[in-house]
């Protein structure tokens, strides 16, 4: 018999998965997000977050970078090292990237108030081209204090 080796936990560990570009794919992104979350033992408010960012990133993809035929992607990305949990968001729609609304009653805008939630959420978010022809939408959360956030 072998002697088993002690083994390090992974430094950074990932879950990515395709989802179609509807409201049961988004709801289901974010129930996914949540169960793989709790497997990998995240800290709650990372996790209660973590929902909360998906849950708009997802919707986003299934509402505005929708095409017939092609999935949006849901990509976790835990550096257990740094504490910091990424969230990444793909979609088919590179022509549409998502703008933070700058109206003075965020109520009164069309589009954008989801980013609003993204952003008091995330430490960082942003956009990058997904090719062939798409977009990411990602969001960075690290584990602090909930009451440490500076809301950038």
């Amino acid at each position: 018999m072998k002697p088993l080796t002690p083994q390090l936990p992974a430094p950074v560990r990932t879950f990515a998965l395709l989802l179609s570009p509807t409201r049961r794919g988004a709801r289901l992104a974010r129930l996914l997000t949540t169960e793989q979350l709790r497997t990998w033992d995240t800290p709650l408010a990372v996790t209660e977050r973590a929902e909360q960012v998906v849950a708009e990133l997802a919707a986003n993809a299934a509402l505005h970078g929708r095409v017939p035929g092609r999935d949006f992607r849901l990509a976790l990305t835990l550096d257990t090292v740094a504490g910091t949990l990424r969230i990444a968001v793909s979609d088919a729609r590179g022509d549409h990237i998502p703008v933070l609304t700058t109206a003075a009653d965020p109520e009164e805008a069309e589009s954008g108030r989801g980013l609003l939630i993204v952003t008091a959420l995330a430490d960082h978010w942003g956009t990058e081209p997904h090719p062939p022809g798409g977009k990411t939408v990602w969001a960075e959360l690290e584990d602090r204090p909930a009451d440490s956030h500076d809301h950038r």
